[in-house]
């Protein structure tokens, strides 16, 4: 299935890799230079540098092609407009978008849109279920809540600093999508070593945060 996706941030890029290990063709639209050269050097995927508002970047991407278009950007107009023009102009039978605000989600809703996803509905579940510290947090949820993306931030003068994850018992429970280092992303292998003030993207049961705290040494 061909899909584009609008936004390459930590939710776009969480889903870039989801859609390459289930064997899809996904092709990514980011309008800031540094996030889409960042993803191009992670990732061997057609990306697109412009707006997705622009029918002409659409095109571009290969928009009367695709099968699913999904536009997770941080901006609720950009998503809700991008997801209309795949539709109503390339006929995209399905569109999904972000919405950032739970005010918009009838908003987009309206526009035609398929599937909005309310961002801030994570956030809710986080403050009720005590899952969110300054160094962990759940950006998203799927499968209805059973499954959820984490951001761990590493602290300074970590215990595991310079270990490899290969010397690691982590779960099978758990799939690190990747780490950011500073300004580098990094696909991480057996051999892929952790640092201090490392973030590691983390893939995991929605109830497995007492884990992933004890795996990784995080403390309150």
């Amino acid at each position: 299935m061909k899909v584009i996706i609008v936004g390459g941030g930590k939710v776009g890029y969480y889903l870039i890799r989801t859609l390459i290990e289930h064997k899809h063709e996904p092709t990514v639209i980011e309008i800031n230079k540094a996030v889409s050269r960042k993803i191009a050097d992670g990732v061997d995927i057609p990306v697109i540098l412009g707006d997705a508002t622009k029918i002409e970047v659409l095109r571009a991407a290969g928009a009367d092609e695709a099968d699913a278009f999904i536009s997770v950007t941080g901006n609720d107009q950009c998503n809700m407009i991008s997801c209309q023009l795949a539709k109503n102009e390339f006929g995209i039978k399905k569109t999904i978008a972000r919405a950032n605000n739970p005010k918009n989600v009838e908003v987009i809703k309206a526009f035609g849109v398929d599937t909005v996803i309310n961002s801030t509905d994570s956030i809710v579940s986080i403050i009720e279920r005590e899952v969110d510290t300054n160094k962990i947090k759940q950006l998203l949820q799927i499968n209805g809540g059973a499954v959820a993306l984490f951001e761990v931030a590493l602290p300074d003068n970590y215990v595991y600093d310079g270990k490899m994850l290969m010397e690691m018992k982590i779960p099978s429970l758990f799939n690190i999508v990747s780490i950011t280092r500073g300004e580098s992303l990094i696909i991480p292998r057996g051999q892929s070593v952790l640092k201090s003030g490392d973030k590691l993207l983390i893939i995991s049961d929605s109830e497995a945060i007492k884990e992933i705290k004890s795996t990784f040494k995080i403390k309150e």
